[in-house]
């Protein structure tokens, strides 16, 4: 519980309008996107400018109060419920969009702005920032450099981190750094840039970043290659790759997924084929993006795709990136709770992985739909199911277990574009190992000596048991 005195502390550095203690704003920050994760804080504030963020610190920082970054709320890892109460520092105010720098290709912002605002503005101007979170209508970009969104471009342009260049960021004691800038070069010492990246609001608070452009292509073109065998669609991920081709966008969609999509939308997908690929390529050269598509078009054919379906025009190519866009929004119609995950696999193990998925739902008798970014081997089984009922929420929590076990005996990883949070946390020992927790805790240490900073989020209180995998 906050003291009066806090309180008072507090309200004398945002103003009175901008901290809430009553039951409903409470209520309003105890919970984010992830399902079944509730936990009440003691406060919210609202800073307005990053000398009021160091004010906040500084405050919580004397007094050991746990401090909550949040943006809106959209991640999928619990990442911003407060699990040990404080105070939830929410980012609204700082919205700002500070420049767009044309001669150096970079834009400047402050983290609570909204993600499709920000490509809104940039697009206009002719130029392209690639990171697109399938939450981007309601994400924030501070919220996306804490857990380094990926999305649909991933394979192609890369995910948050490749483009974050700076950051102005307050450490919990209240101390303002800068890292990085207006540089594409620049090896002065560690990359804290980087560091702060993905680091899930567990080290500082970023109050602004900056974050490099490039020149938006002018042409692009969208098809889907429909399988029969799911290993096809595999095969035919890797050879694109492989042919030297990297494709803007390469989704994959499972049939279970496949079916639900067209009973809601009814956009004439052929509910027999076990696997869809959706396709997309772009660039500043018509000619050479045709070339692309067709040798493209042309390997799915020679690895067995059923049938291929090139959109002729933008209504046609939207239409088809409906398919893979309203796949979360379409299986959360199922069920009471939907829970989407994220394991990661190399991409020559995309079929591997979806038949285990397969086989592990079927063991544990839950529903899990598979879709996600086979470019990059990163997919999403989804499970629909009622978080009122305890015996098949168990069910599910084995089930995903024994996914993530999976994942790493493939090469993969438990997360990889969601982050770790509280959902991750207690199965993370199996991907880094004990001494890989023991050196991520201690660069935690380095920067927040008295766990202020989101604490419950990454480090587990006790490592999940591993799963016995019977074959």
């Amino acid at each position: 519980m906050l003291s009066e005195d806090v309180k008072r502390r507090l309200r004398d550095i945002v103003g009175e309008a901008h901290f809430k203690d009553d039951a409903e704003s409470l209520i309003t920050h105890s919970y984010d996107a992830t399902p079944m994760y509730q936990s009440l804080p003691d406060g919210v504030i609202y800073p307005g400018t990053t000398e009021e963020v160091a004010a906040i610190l500084r405050t919580a920082n004397e007094h050991r109060i746990p401090i909550v970054g949040r943006g809106a709320g959209s991640n999928l890892c619990a990442g911003t419920v407060p699990v040990e109460g404080g105070i939830v520092m929410a980012m609204s105010r700082m919205n700002k969009l500070v420049e767009i720098d044309r001669d150096n290709l970079t834009a400047t912002f402050q983290p609570g702005l909204n993600t499709k605002r920000f490509h809104e503005a940039v697009e206009r101007l002719g130029l392209f920032y690639p990171p697109d979170p399938s939450s981007m209508t309601i994400s924030t970009l501070g919220g996306n450099i804490m857990e380094c969104a990926g999305g649909l471009r991933g394979l192609k342009y890369g995910t948050t981190k490749d483009y974050v260049i700076g950051l102005e960021a307050v450490l919990p004691s209240g101390e303002i750094i800068r890292t990085g800038g207006k540089l594409y070069k620049d090896v002065a010492g560690y990359d804290l840039t980087k560091l702060l990246v993905g680091s899930e609001g567990t080290l500082a608070i970023v109050t602004e970043a900056t974050v490099k452009l490039i020149p938006a292509p002018k042409y692009k073109r969208t098809m889907l290659a429909l399988y029969q065998d799911i290993y096809a669609a595999a095969r035919t991920v890797s050879r694109i790759v492989g042919s030297g081709i990297i494709p803007s966008t390469l989704e994959f969609i499972d049939n279970p997924t496949l079916r639900v999509v067209e009973e809601f939308n009814r956009i004439g997908l052929p509910v027999e084929m076990e696997a869809v690929l959706l396709i997309e390529q772009d660039g500043g050269d018509q000619a050479a993006v045709l070339q692309d598509i067709e040798r493209i078009v042309d390997i799915c054919r020679e690895e067995g795709a059923a049938d291929v379906q090139i959109a002729e025009t933008a209504e046609e190519a939207e239409k088809l990136m409906k398919a893979r866009r309203s796949a979360l929004s379409t299986l959360a119609r199922i069920r009471p709770t939907t829970i989407l995950e994220d394991a990661t696999v190399p991409r020559s193990r995309i079929a591997d992985m979806v038949v285990r998925i397969n086989e592990i739902a079927r063991k544990y008798n839950v529903h899990i739909c598979t879709f996600g970014h086979a470019g990059d081997g990163n997919l999403h089984p989804t499970c629909t199911t009622d978080a009122r009922d305890p015996e098949e929420i168990e069910r599910v929590e084995l089930a995903f277990a024994e996914i993530f076990e999976a994942a790493i005996e493939m090469g993969g990883t438990i997360t990889g574009e969601h982050g770790v949070g509280a959902v991750k946390a207690p199965y993370l020992e199996w991907k880094v190992g004990e001494a890989g927790i023991a050196l991520m805790k201690n660069i935690k240490n380095a920067f927040d000596p008295n766990n202020i900073m989101n604490p419950g989020k990454i480090f587990a209180k006790e490592t999940r048991k591993r799963v016995v995998v019977q074959r």
